[in-house]
């Protein structure tokens, strides 16, 4: 789950986000990985649904196009396109990968070296955000289509969704698919930013969107979609310790706040506090308690 901002005013000067201190938000992150059940939810819905999903887009093709938008450190995107080489063994498939993040491209060739079987995938990295590509493919003569594009919990940051969307989805060719993945409109999450996000700090870098505004998104498009629900918890027992360190970092994650327990106003810290014990953000299983970290994969026609 990547860090989104909170629409809404500062409660509290002392208050700062998470994403002003990018190591405490690189160690907290981690840690949110590390508790829940992210990546695993993912890869399941890859491995049993997404063969289903693939199976119009390469059709007597001998090249397959695959655009990324937003694909991070590749993860998630090697497990895909492990999938399209099983369910097309003799097609050249030409792996486009749009990430303004330097750090991250990096990583992802890193990861790519020390993979085996890739020899029939072209990659290309472009440094740059979803607007920036699309400037760059409007101001050009030839816009490229694509078999399949995948925008994996990356619209968070996007400024004009509706937009984006439109933009990427006219670049499907026939029988093509345009796969997002982000957060369910049912999770804790939904939940978490609906209630408190006007008190907690402001930040313009992202946006809070779910699943639901997606849906409403593509229902006023008129375009045909299909989506399923990704099961996923993470285990917060450790926020309802007093000064344990993994606690203090899943709450700076969870309120996107950079050392929430320390500078929240204390009414603001205890409520959130007593809400994260709740059914409707947790399952207490035992003596641990697990957040909803539900995700949605919406799948959309050309």
């Amino acid at each position: 789950m990547p860090i989104c901002c909170f629409i809404g005013w500062y409660s509290a000067m002392a208050m700062r986000s998470l994403l002003s201190d990018h190591s405490h938000y690189v160690e907290s992150f981690r840690l949110f990985l590390e508790n829940s059940t992210e990546h695993q939810c993912m890869l399941e819905f890859i491995q049993k649904k997404l063969p289903g999903i693939l199976s119009s887009i390469g059709s007597g093709k001998s090249t397959i196009n695959i655009l990324s938008v937003g694909g991070g450190a590749g993860e998630v995107d090697l497990q895909i396109l492990a999938e399209v080489q099983a369910k097309y063994p003799g097609a050249v498939i030409c792996n486009d990968v749009v990430e303004p993040s330097a750090e991250q491209i990096s990583a992802y060739k890193e990861r790519v070296a020390k993979t085996a079987n890739l020899e029939n995938i072209k990659f290309s990295w472009h440094k740059e955000t979803s607007l920036e590509y699309e400037s760059r493919m409007k101001a050009s003569k030839e816009v490229k289509k694509w078999n399949f594009i995948h925008m994996i919990q990356m619209l968070y940051y996007v400024k004009d969704i509706p937009a984006t969307i439109r933009f990427f989805h006219s670049l499907l060719e026939p029988g093509a698919k345009l796969l997002i993945i982000l957060v369910s409109g049912t999770s804790g999450w939904a939940r978490l930013w609906e209630k408190y996000g006007s008190r907690l700090p402001l930040n313009d870098l992202c946006l809070y969107v779910s699943s639901a505004h997606i849906e409403e998104i593509l229902d006023g498009a008129g375009l045909k979609y299909k989506s399923y629900e990704l099961p996923s918890d993470m285990d917060i027992t450790d926020c309802f310790t007093d000064g344990n360190r993994n606690g203090e970092l899943l709450l700076d994650f969870l309120t996107e706040t950079c050392n929430f327990s320390k500078t929240a106003p204390t009414n603001l810290k205890n409520e959130i506090i007593r809400d994260l014990k709740k059914l409707e953000y947790s399952e207490k299983r035992g003596d641990k308690y697990f957040f909803n970290n539900n995700l949605s994969a919406i799948v959309i026609e050309p």
